[in-house]
């Protein structure tokens, strides 16, 4: 979410629904333009060849929410500047990266590039996989995709499709009781001001009332019945706590708030068998 948090009288910002064709431009437009800032701002704190679930820090070296990686087939869904996705290639595994913004893919080939760790990198909208069914072992995604579609339930079955018998699924976004707040890292990130249980999304929009960037809300029930519904069996669902010492600020996150309430949910899902 922005920095400009929730106020739908605020010039170029508002709450109302947007269907999937806007929200696919907004989110390729946004992420095309923003690239680079983005790596400057976040780059250093998500490595080159790493793994981190969220701005709490948290490492898939540490907690292994994937399980074994070492010769599966793995798709790294949203998966921006492909860190992660270079990370699990050193574990062995067998990855490919996919992003809708060619920016952020620009990233991920210059990273090859000066890490020497290279993974295919594909750009796709996360709504229509190109891949076949039952192709990876495992999927998995930080914060990418899927808090940027109008259609996230249809995000799930399109992971449970391309997902073998007993693959796991794993992914992360903002934890769904930080809508109730704006977006301030400070004191004032601390009141409820918004209503958990309104689902419009954010919207930024240039001066026609175009969307420029969207973000998605769905309740935590929401989010269950999605993975449900999809035919997943949801297995963990992992709330980070504010690690001691963690001093950094990302956006919203925050030693301040993040000491008091969750602001990452990481969802660990699986295909039965």
């Amino acid at each position: 979410m922005s920095d400009d948090g929730w106020t739908d009288d605020h010039h170029g910002v508002s709450r109302r629904w947007v269907g999937d064709a806007e929200s696919r431009r907004a989110a390729r437009g946004w992420w095309d333009l923003d690239a680079d800032d983005y790596q400057a701002e976040h780059g250093a704190f998500l490595g080159e060849v790493d793994f981190v679930w969220c701005p709490e820090g948290i490492r898939e070296a540490d907690v292994q929410l994937l399980g074994e990686v070492a010769g599966r087939r793995v798709l790294e869904l949203g998966c921006g500047a492909a860190s992660a996705a270079r990370w699990l290639a050193t574990q062995d595994a067998r990855v490919v990266a996919l992003d809708l913004s060619a920016g952020m893919l620009r990233h991920a080939a210059g990273a090859a590039t000066t890490s020497g760790v290279r993974v295919p990198l594909v750009q796709a909208d996360a709504l229509a996989l190109p891949f076949g069914d039952v192709s990876f072992d495992t999927v998995c995604t930080a914060f990418g995709a899927i808090p940027f579609v109008a259609d996230s339930a249809a995000v799930m079955r399109e992971v449970f499709r391309v997902l073998r018998p007993g693959g796991r699924w794993v992914f992360s976004v903002t934890h769904p009781m930080r809508w109730i707040f704006l977006d301030d890292p400070g004191e004032n990130g601390l009141t409820a001001v918004n209503s958990y249980f309104d689902r419009r999304p954010y919207v930024e929009e240039d001066s026609e009332g175009v969307p420029t960037y969207v973000e998605q809300h769905r309740t935590l029930g929401d989010r269950v019945r999605e993975i449900v519904g999809a035919g997943f069996s949801l297995r963990d669902v992992v709330e980070p706590e504010w690690p001691e010492g963690h001093e950094g600020i990302w956006g919203q996150w925050s030693p301040l708030r993040g000491r008091l309430f969750p602001g990452t949910a990481i969802f660990v899902c699986h295909k039965p068998a």
